[in-house]
C-alpha cells in the first residue's frame, strides 16, 4: 500500500455548516430516529424556554404530509434585526454555531435548561429546506434556508401583525439519517412530559400525514398528574401529595406518592431538563425522606432509642417521586456536555429544605397513612438485613453447597476468574445451549440455558420471583444480590447476554427478561452491563461462499447482487444452527453484533414496561397501531416457492 501523505494540504477547514453535516452524530448523538427526533427537541426546547419565562403558553406540533414538521409558539418572537456581523440576527441564529440569546446576561432569559446555542443551527444544516416565521406584534417576517447555509434567502417582510411568536418548519435530509419517519406516540410522550412540568402550558401535536389525528395537553397541577400517569397500574396508598417552596433563589416543586411496588422511582428535572442521572437535588430530597421517616418513627415508637435508623433504601421502596427544580442562569452547573446530571451545590440545600419540612408535614397530618408506610419500611429494612446476611453467607461460603446445588446441570461456567472479561449468555432452550456449549470461548463465556418462559416480575413480588427457578438460578448465576440489595460491580460476569430465537417466542422471552433486569438489577442497565444477541436470520450460500444476513434488507441486496444459483435458508431458532455456525455469527466477538440495552427516558421506560408486560392490553394494542407496520407480504416464502 503506497504511503498517503501528511502535509498542510491534508488540513481541510469545513466551512459554516459542513461540519455537522459531516459528522451529524457528534451535534445530535445518532443518525438513527433518536437522532431524528432530537431536531424536533431542538426547536421545541427553544419554545419552551420562552413560555418558561412567562412568554406565551401555547405551542403547536404538526406533522405534515410531506415529511416536515412545524413548530409554533407564541413567545416574544426571534429578533430580526442587522447583527453586528452584518446580517440579520434571525440568519445569525440558523447558520452560525455557538449563536444564541442564553450566553449572556443580555439574552433575557433568567432560566433555560442551559443549550448550547447550536440548536437552531444544527436542525438547519440537517434539513433540506428550513422556513422560519416571525411574528414580533408589528411585523411579520420570513426566511428561507436550503440544506443548511448553501442557499440562504432574503429576509421578507411579509406584512403587519399584532401577534407574536416563531413558526419554523422544516424537512430533515433523510439522505444523512437511517430513519425515514417521525413517530407521533414518541412526540406526543415529549409534549406530554413537558406540559406535566410547566403548569397552564399548552402543546397542540397534530399528525396530517395520513388521516388527521391530534392530542392536546395541558394540565393546572401538572406533576401530580404526572405521578398519577406513571403509577396508573399500581395500588397507590394514598393520594399524591404536592409540594413546592424556594430557597436561596432556586424554587423547588414536585409531588410524591407511596404504592405496593418494591422498585423506588425518582424522575428529576431542572430547568424542565431531564437529568437522567441525578444530582444534588436528587441527593437533597432522598436526604430528606430518610431524615423526615426517622424522625417519625423514632417519635412514635417504631425505633427505640437505641435502634439503627432505617436506611435511604428502606425508605423509598415504593416511592414514586417527581421534583423540578427551577434554577437561576447564574446557578445553574450540570456535570458533563449532556447535562443529565446537576452539580449546583445550592440545590442539595434547597431541596432538603423544601422537601424535609413537606414529608414531615404529611406524615403528621395524615398518621394512619404514615404509619402503614413505616410498617412497610420496618418490613423492608429486615428483607434487606436477611438477603444481605444470606449473601455474605454465600461469599464465606456457607452457603456455596446451596449454590452448587441449584447451579449444578445448568451452567456451563468460564475457567477465568476475571469478571471483567466474563461474559454469561441466557440461551433459550437446550438445543441452543448445547450448540452454544461447544462453540463458545470456555475461557471466558459461561452459558445458561433457559427452559420456557420466564416469569412475568411486572407484578410479582421478590418472594415470587426466588422461587422461580430460571430466575432463581440467573439470581445466582451473578451472585450480586437482587432488588435493592443488588450491586452490579459485585456480579460474578461483566457482560450479561440474552440469546433468544428470532420469532415470537423467542421475543416474548426477551421481553421477560428484561423486565426482570429493569425491576430487580436495574444498576445492570445503567451500568451497560447488559446485551441482546442479534443472530442471523438468513444464511445463503452460493459455491463456496455463503453469507449471513440479520435483515430483510440485506437479504434485498444479497439477492440483487448474486441474482441466482443460490440456496437460501431462514433460521426459525438458534437450535438450527451448528456449533460452528452460532460461534461465527452470534458468539465471536469479532464477528458478532450485540445490542447494549440502555435508558433513555427512566419515566418512559416505566410507562413502556407497564403497558407492554401489564395487564391493560389496550395500551398494548394502541402502541403497536402507531410503531409497527404491518405487511401480508412473504418474501421468503415468495423466493423458496
Amino acid at each position: 500500500m503506497p504511503k498517503q501523505q501528511y502535509n498542510e494540504d491534508s488540513i481541510v477547514i469545513l466551512e459554516g455548516l459542513d461540519a455537522v453535516r459531516k459528522r451529524p452524530g457528534m451535534y445530535i448523538g445518532s443518525t438513527d430516529a433518536k437522532g431524528l427526533h432530537y431536531l424536533v427537541w431542538e426547536i421545541l426546547d427553544n419554545s419552551i424556554d420562552e413560555a418558561l419565562n412567562g412568554y406565551g403558553n401555547e405551542i403547536h406540533i404538526t406533522l405534515n404530509k410531506d415529511r416536515s414538521v412545524t413548530i409554533e409558539d407564541h413567545g416574544r418572537g426571534m429578533p430580526v434585526g442587522k447583527h453586528a456581523s452584518g446580517v440579520s440576527t434571525l440568519q445569525v441564529i440558523f447558520t452560525v454555531l455557538h449563536a444564541g440569546g442564553k450566553f449572556t446576561s443580555q439574552g433575557g432569559y433568567r432560566n433555560s435548561g442551559g443549550l448550547h446555542g447550536v440548536g437552531a443551527s444544527v436542525v438547519n444544516a440537517l434539513s433540506a429546506w428550513c422556513e422560519v416565521v416571525v411574528y414580533d406584534g408589528t411585523d411579520k417576517w420570513s426566511m428561507r434556508f436550503e440544506h443548511g447555509d448553501k442557499k440562504i434567502g432574503p429576509l421578507v417582510h411579509e406584512g403587519k401583525t399584532n401577534r407574536t411568536g416563531s413558526t419554523v418548519t422544516f424537512l430533515p435530509d433523510f439522505s444523512l439519517f437511517k430513519a425515514d419517519r417521525f413517530s407521533y406516540s414518541k412526540i406526543c410522550e415529549r409534549a406530554q412530559e413537558d406540559a406535566f412540568l410547566l403548569n397552564g402550558l399548552k402543546i397542540i401535536v397534530t399528525d396530517l400525514r395520513k388521516e388527521k389525528r391530534e392530542e392536546v395537553y395541558q394540565y393546572e397541577n401538572g406533576l401530580q398528574a404526572f405521578i398519577e400517569e406513571i403509577n396508573k397500574d399500581r395500588t397507590p396508598m394514598h393520594d399524591p401529595i404536592n409540594f413546592s417552596g424556594e430557597y436561596n433563589s432556586i424554587k423547588v416543586e414536585g409531588s410524591f406518592q407511596y404504592t405496593d411496588q418494591y422498585q423506588e422511582n425518582i424522575f428529576s428535572f431542572t430547568n424542565m431538563v431531564r437529568t437522567h442521572d441525578g444530582g444534588s437535588h436528587e441527593t437533597g430530597a432522598k436526604q430528606a425522606f430518610t431524615k423526615a421517616f426517622n424522625e417519625y418513627a423514632r417519635k412514635n415508637g417504631f425505633l427505640k432509642e437505641k435502634d439503627k435508623g432505617f436506611e435511604g433504601s428502606d425508605v423509598r421502596e415504593g416511592l414514586t417521586l417527581v421534583i423540578n427544580l427551577t434554577v437561576p442562569e447564574e446557578l445553574l452547573q450540570f456535570e458533563g456536555q449532556t447535562k443529565e446530571k446537576l452539580g449546583t451545590p445550592e440545590a442539595r440545600q434547597a431541596t432538603d429544605m423544601v422537601v424535609s419540612e413537606n414529608v414531615r408535614y404529611f406524615l403528621e397530618e395524615n398518621k394512619e397513612v404514615a404509619d402503614t408506610l413505616v410498617r412497610k419500611i420496618v418490613k423492608a429494612a429486615g428483607a434487606r438485613k436477611a438477603a444481605r446476611k444470606a449473601r455474605d453467607e454465600a461469599r464465606k461460603g456457607k452457603g456455596k453447597q446451596r449454590t452448587e446445588r441449584i447451579l449444578s446441570g445448568k451452567l456451563a461456567n468460564a475457567q477465568s476468574k476475571d469478571a471483567r472479561r466474563k461474559e454469561l449468555y441466557l440461551v433459550e432452550g437446550n438445543s441452543a445451549g448445547g450448540s452454544a456449549k461447544q462453540g463458545r470461548d470456555s475461557r471466558y463465556q459461561a452459558i445458561l440455558p433457559l427452559r420456557g418462559k420466564v416469569l412475568n416480575t411486572e407484578k410479582a413480588k421478590l418472594e415470587a420471583v426466588e422461587k422461580n427457578e430460571e430466575l432463581n438460578t440467573i439470581i445466582h448465576c451473578l451472585g450480586a444480590g437482587v432488588g435493592k440489595d443488588f450491586v452490579a460491580e459485585d456480579s460474578n460476569y461483566y457482560k450479561v447476554i440474552i440469546m433468544t430465537d428470532a420469532d415470537d417466542d423467542g421475543a416474548h422471552i426477551q421481553n421477560l427478561l428484561l423486565t426482570f433486569f429493569w425491576r430487580y438489577m436495574r444498576d445492570l442497565i445503567y451500568k451497560g452491563m447488559l446485551y441482546i444477541a442479534l443472530p442471523p436470520l438468513y444464511r445463503i450460500a452460493k459455491g463456496k461462499e455463503e453469507y449471513y444476513l440479520y435483515s430483510d434488507e440485506e437479504l434485498a441486496e444479497k439477492r440483487k447482487e448474486l441474482k441466482s444459483g443460490y440456496t437460501l435458508t431462514r433460521y426459525k431458532g438458534l437450535g438450527e444452527m451448528n456449533a460452528n455456525q452460532l460461534w461465527e455469527t452470534t458468539m465471536n466477538p469479532e464477528t458478532r453484533t450485540l445490542l447494549c440495552v440502555t435508558i433513555e427516558n427512566a419515566a418512559l421506560a416505566e410507562r413502556r414496561v407497564s403497558e407492554f408486560m401489564g395487564d391493560r392490553a389496550d395500551l398494548r394494542r394502541a402502541w403497536i397501531e402507531d410503531n409497527v407496520e404491518f405487511t401480508l407480504e412473504d418474501d421468503y416464502a415468495k423466493e423458496v416457492a
